[in-house]
């Protein structure tokens, strides 16, 4: 198995490959520090799994990554290995494409029978997490009928600039760091911000914090 660990510290990245790469059947061919990076090493290296960290400031949201590598590359299985046992987060990850939610304080075997499961098209939610979904489809699913819910109202690229534009890059930065041109950045801000009914820069850093779209 060929796997991409994701991660923004690299004591964690370097911890992880030891343990994965002293296994028979797996291998860690890249790692990445943000979600852009985490992108680009799936593109390049087609891994059978990338275990992803959902908190990596001050770069792409772990979620926002997944749910473009979900849509963009199927046959790798996404897990999330994050230090979260949060509700929201577990929704959104599952929701976003994710086939697996690990803990970072859970044994290593665990972490290994997960990449394992995830790899023959099983799900692996941490036991602890289970009794989240047992609640949420309980409740008829209240998070996916949230009309401000941003995954669900904005698009996959709105979803990229939004966090950039919070954290205070120019639209000139952002264009260069997502290879698209001004103009596009600038029409898809509008959108974004009209869609959520903001308009400055503060109200949409606290709504991105709000919303689980960026970590300080």
């Amino acid at each position: 198995m060929k796997i991409v660990i994701a991660d923004d510290h690299s004591v964690v990245r370097s911890g992880f490959s030891m343990i994965i790469n002293y296994q028979k059947d797996m291998e860690v061919v890249a790692t990445a520090g943000d979600g852009l990076e985490a992108y680009r090493m799936v593109q390049k290296y087609e891994p059978d799994v990338i275990l992803m960290d959902i908190s990596m400031p001050p770069g792409e949201s772990g979620l926002i990554a997944t749910g473009k590598i979900a849509q963009d590359f199927p046959d790798t299985k996404i897990i999330i290995l994050t230090m979260y046992d949060d509700d929201e987060y577990l929704f959104h990850s599952l929701k976003n494409g994710a086939k697996g939610y690990v803990l970072k304080s859970a044994p290593d075997e665990e972490l290994l029978d997960a990449i394992r499961s995830v790899y023959t098209g099983d799900t692996y939610v941490h036991p602890k997490m289970t009794n989240i979904l047992v609640k949420q489809f309980l409740t008829n699913d209240e998070m996916a009928k949230d009309e401000t819910n941003p995954f669900k109202i904005l698009s996959k690229r709105e979803l990229e600039i939004l966090p950039l534009v919070a954290r205070g890059y120019g639209n000139k930065e952002i264009a260069e760091k997502l290879f698209i041109s001004v103009k596009t950045v600038e029409a898809h801000k509008a959108n974004f911000m009209e869609k959520i009914g903001l308009s400055s820069r503060p109200e949409l850093l606290e709504y991105a914090i709000k919303k689980k779209l960026i970590e300080f």
